[in-house]
C-alpha cells in the first residue's frame, strides 16, 4: 500500500478506489495536544484543496485540507470521544476519513515519504 501526503501535512493511503485521510506524526506534533476534531459527515463531497474539517489543539485551531476530491464514506468517529489519539497514532488508528476517490490521478500530484521529508526538513 502506497502513502502520499501533502503540503498540508495530510497523508493519504489508497486500496482501489478508497482512500484513508489522516494528519502526518509532524503535524501532530506540531499541534500539541490535541482536545477536538471537527468532522465532516458521510456522503460529503468535496474538492481538492478544501477545508475538509478542524482539528483544535491547547495551541491553535488548524484547518485539514482535502489532498484529492472525493466523497466521505467514513468518518473515524473514534476521535470525537478520545482525539488525543491523534496525538498517539495520528498516521495509524487515529485517521480521520475513508473516502471515495474522484480523480486518482491527482494523487500524482502528491509527496511521497522522501519528498515529505525533504519538505519537512
Amino acid at each position: 500500500m502506497t502513502t502520499y501526503y501533502s503540503e498540508e501535512h495530510e497523508w493519504i493511503t489508497v486500496e482501489g478506489d478508497i482512500a484513508t485521510i489522516g494528519i502526518t506524526q509532524h503535524a501532530a506534533d506540531q499541534l500539541g495536544e490535541i482536545v477536538f476534531v471537527e468532522q465532516r459527515e458521510k456522503g460529503d463531497e468535496f474538492e481538492k484543496g478544501d477545508e475538509i474539517g478542524v482539528i483544535e489543539s491547547v495551541k491553535a485551531a488548524s484547518e485539514i485540507y482535502a489532498p484529492v476530491d472525493g466523497e466521505v464514506v467514513e468518518a473515524n468517529g473514534a476521535l470525537e470521544d478520545t482525539p488525543g489519539a491523534l496525538n498517539e497514532n495520528p498516521e495509524g488508528d487515529a485517521w480521520i476519513y475513508k473516502v471515495k476517490l474522484a480523480d486518482a490521478s491527482q494523487l500524482e500530484d502528491l509527496m511521497d515519504l522522501d519528498g515529505y521529508k525533504a519538505l519537512i526538513g
